[in-house]
């Protein structure tokens, strides 16, 4: 995984609305998704780029179409590594501030 791919991904708004509208509808044209954005096809055709050079978003052509798919790998990985090991002590802390309040 190249995290700094991900994170330049994910620091935009418009690409993180595109992930959001795939994640509600995955496979969708470009022009599906351009309905739900307020900008220029060729706008929207570089973001897509950046979120498929950064692997979150993979596509398959079918005929005329190009349809785009969110692959949550990278994201996954992201959890992992940055994202999970803060949740595990915080639920850490919350498991003894219970057993304390309760009398444990």
């Amino acid at each position: 995984m190249d995290a700094d791919k991900v994170f330049k991904a994910l620091g935009d708004p418009t690409r993180r609305k595109l992930l959001d509208l795939l994640c509600e509808r995955n496979g969708q044209t470009l022009g599906e998704l351009c309905e739900h954005l307020d900008m220029a096809r060729q706008s929207a055709t570089q973001h897509l780029g950046i979120l498929e050079d950064a692997n979150l978003v993979s596509t398959v052509k079918r005929g005329r179409e190009k349809l785009h798919f969110i692959n949550p790998v990278p994201l996954h990985e992201v959890y992992e590594r940055w994202v999970r090991k803060f949740e595990r002590q915080r639920l850490s802390l919350l498991h003894d501030l219970k057993k304390e309040l309760e009398g444990e």
